[in-house]
């Protein structure tokens, strides 16, 4: 079928945190949200076709796990990914974050540091830091229109941190690692006895002709030794359901993660996750064909449109994601002049870049995932603030 994107839906009395929490994030409600990471459109048919189902049988009990479930998983990362993980070796949670968060416990003490690049998903820092760990980042340097890795940096951290945690595709730039990156990153990491815990939530959200790699799969001998992290919650726009999927390395880790969320006695779908999830795995594909040819006119766009009438504003052009990270350190503001400006003289709420790494100044994260007019008003405004901030 042929879905609408250009649509414009009413959030606002959904109870939406993008739309709901505006007030609290951005101390007034006149702003248009584009700040956290989830889509203003209506997710895959066959998903509501299945939800609708569930809801019209009026019976919500506890609910079981079916073998189908962890297959659908399997299945989908074999023919996008090109690697077949053992279904026994997968673990339901209510979130790549909580999982994430769950094995800094388990894999470490307090006081351990934790890795990652920088800029950075900003719950990076929140759930080493709320488990009494130590941040260890390793600041990644722009050369040109991309950022890499400072290897040197990355190795001196990786000596004295116990974790890794690898966002892969990167968060907030948008960048696909490249099979070699990974492999130098993880052999470092295992080379000093760094747990990986690889978050690939954003896997299925590739353009411009990329390909996602698993970390797993880049070396034979990882399969043992990285931990995998997938949801197709980001994918299909699915995240108020809250589930994802852990795929571990190994058995024993798996019994001791199963053993942490069952003491809790948190280990069950709710009831419309369970055939949600699975309704996007075995038929959300043509949708998320067309939802992602849809982004990818909305970063061209934004693009386009900066050059034309705001250039001191410059965008990147994600790989992956549908966040675009914008340089607005032409207009001379600090971090807190910038997110005054897009909130009281633009009118848009959006994530201030140094939330994604704290010595970063002058960088803004744009989720353009929203039909085309919502995106062409928030630009208009933006372009109206820069010229008035000139004058």
């Amino acid at each position: 079928m042929k879905y609408n994107f250009d649509e414009v839906i009413d959030r606002s009395n959904n109870r939406s945190s993008k739309y709901d929490e505006r007030k609290k994030v951005f101390g007034t409600d006149d702003v248009i949200p584009l700040w956290v990471a989830d889509m203003d459109f209506r997710t895959a048919q066959p998903i509501i076709d299945a939800c609708v189902k569930k809801a019209q049988e009026g019976i919500w009990g506890y609910t079981s796990r079916p073998a189908s479930y962890f297959e659908a998983v399997q299945e989908w990362e074999e023919k996008h990914n090109h690697y077949k993980p053992d279904t026994a070796l997968m673990s339901w949670t209510i979130g790549v974050v909580s999982a994430m968060a769950s094995l800094i416990k388990l894999c470490s003490k307090p006081g351990d540091k934790v890795l990652f690049l920088t800029p950075v998903y900003a719950e990076f820092y929140d759930i080493t830091e709320n488990t009494g760990r130590s941040v260890a980042e390793s600041e990644m340097v722009r050369k040109d229109d991309d950022w890499e890795v400072d290897f040197a940096d990355f190795e001196k951290k990786a000596r004295e941190s116990k974790i890794f945690l690898l966002c892969n595709p990167h968060n907030p730039l948008g960048k696909v690692w490249k099979p070699e990156e990974l492999k130098k990153m993880i052999d470092i990491c295992l080379a000093n006895d760094v747990l990986v815990i690889s978050d690939e939530i954003h896997s299925d959200l590739i353009f411009h002709g990329k390909h996602h790699t698993a970390a797993i799969t880049v070396d034979p001998s990882y399969k043992d030794k990285v931990i995998t992290c997938v949801s197709a919650t980001k994918t299909f726009n699915l995240a108020g359901l809250q589930a994802a999927t852990v795929i571990f390395s190994n058995k024993e880790l798996k019994d001791t993660f199963d053993h942490y969320w069952f003491s809790m006695d948190i280990h069950r779908n709710n009831a419309f996750s369970s055939v949600a999830m699975e309704a996007a795995y075995r038929y959300g594909q043509e949708w998320l064909d067309q939802m992602l040819a849809y982004v990818s006119a909305n970063f061209d766009y934004v693009i386009d449109f900066c050059k034309k009438n705001i250039p001191q504003i410059k965008p990147n052009c994600p790989d992956a994601t549908y966040l675009m990270w914008l340089d607005c350190r032409e207009l001379g503001l600090s971090n807190e002049e910038l997110v005054d400006f897009f909130v009281h003289k633009a009118h848009l709420g959006l994530n201030p870049g140094h939330s994604f790494g704290r010595s970063l100044y002058g960088y803004m994260r744009l989720n353009v995932a929203c039909p085309r007019a919502t995106l062409e008003k928030a630009m208009k405004q933006l372009k109206e603030a820069v010229d008035g901030l000139k004058k």
